[in-house]
């Protein structure tokens, strides 16, 4: 699609938007701190955001119980790989691109916090059994070297008001996954029924 304005340099976007303040500026750190570790502890959810050598993004969801994000030391964090669709996108990225975002929420908290840094994805079993669940160990991890943490403000949150459930659809309005899915997938005999009822299994017995 052809626009009739493109902005293609930091001074003609400083010229919109102006520089950021002070407290902006000084507010990245380079390690994890109380502040940090307190956070991540209390926060079930996060979003990683990965690329390849070419520079194709993707990003994906990671929740479980509170304090699933393994804080190592003031410089490394380590996030379980639980059993998924086996697709692996966040971890075939890293091997060619290690650069990665975190984002990280603690429901009812309007505030985020981001992390950026270097991952890998690693086996080393002293510390995937920390993160043992339920007896099982996840088999792999990403171990993400911490280069800035920082705060972003709730002003997002706040004009999407996600932690307020009086804004929240009805179950009978929402997308429907399975749906979705089998239009998407588009085999004969995955129809909505048969997703449906797999996505349910999967819920219920493979979560670890």
């Amino acid at each position: 699609m052809q626009f009739k304005h493109e902005i293609t340099s930091e001074e003609e976007l400083r010229e919109i938007i102006g520089t950021p303040s002070e407290r902006a500026r000084k507010k990245v750190i380079s390690h994890i701190d109380e502040h940090v570790k307190t956070f991540i502890s209390k926060s079930p959810f996060l979003v990683l955001a990965t690329s390849n050598l070419a520079g194709s993004c993707d990003s994906s969801p990671r929740g479980d119980a509170l304090g699933f994000v393994h804080i190592l030391n003031e410089n490394i964090l380590v996030i379980p790989e639980r059993p998924g669709n086996k697709r692996m996108d966040s971890i075939l990225n890293i091997m060619t691109n290690p650069n990665v975002g975190l984002l990280f929420f603690i429901p009812g908290l309007e505030e985020t916090l981001r992390i950026n840094g270097k991952a890998k994805a690693i086996r080393d079993e002293e510390i995937l059994e920390k993160m043992n669940v339920n007896g099982k160990t996840p088999l792999l991890a990403i171990a993400v070297i911490v280069e800035e943490c920082f705060i972003h403000c709730a002003k997002a949150l706040k004009r999407s008001q996600l932690w307020h459930n009086d804004t929240w659809y009805e179950d009978c309005s929402l997308p429907k996954p399975a749906k979705i899915l089998a239009d998407h997938v588009n085999i004969p005999e995955m129809d909505e029924k048969r997703i449906a009822a797999d996505l349910k299994e999967g819920y219920q017995n493979r979560l670890y």
